[in-house]
């Protein structure tokens, strides 16, 4: 059985509540908290699901600023990472989960399977980094305008990736 991993940042919870309900929908997984997380978090499981929430003009959550330079330096060839982001799509439509497209670019180059791409259609904004070649990097989230389609999100998205796990 592969080994399964959820390390996420969160501030005012809600990246804390996606990254539980993520682990209810994958069944076995364990989940840490960035600001506890080590290079032996990444190389020790198969599986790397990571989240974030985007603050400010866009920026990461603060937790992950530490870790950031440890996932940019791991090898990571092999393992298969799943990303997931938590933003304000109509409060901050010109940078929603920008912090998701932060993740990416530092897991990109480190020879990583990178899954779980997801469609913008059910979103309103106008600007996202974690948009590339017209979809989602992972998996965006709006606890704030909605919340209500969150749970569903997180199980289609378990349930299309699941076979790459």
């Amino acid at each position: 059985m592969k080994k399964t991993i959820i390390i996420y940042g969160s501030t005012s919870g809600n990246t804390a509540t996606a990254a539980e309900t993520l682990k209810a929908k994958l069944g076995d997984a364990d989940v840490k908290e960035v600001s506890t997380a080590s290079a032996d978090d990444l190389a020790n499981y198969d599986n790397i699901f990571l989240g974030t929430s985007t603050w400010g003009d866009g920026e990461l959550q603060d937790d992950w600023y530490g870790f950031i330079p440890t996932v940019k330096a791991a090898n990571l060839t092999g393992k298969t990472v799943a990303l997931f982001g938590v933003g304000d799509q109509m409060s901050y439509s010109d940078t929603y989960v920008n912090g998701m497209g932060e993740i990416y670019e530092a897991v990109k180059n480190t020879g990583a399977k990178i899954i779980g791409a997801t469609s913008t259609d059910g979103y309103s904004f106008n600007e996202s980094k974690a948009v590339v070649d017209g979809k989602f990097v992972g998996l965006a989230l709006d606890y704030d305008n909605q919340s209500d389609l969150s749970d569903d999100r997180i199980a289609s998205w378990v349930d299309a990736i699941k076979a790459e796990l």
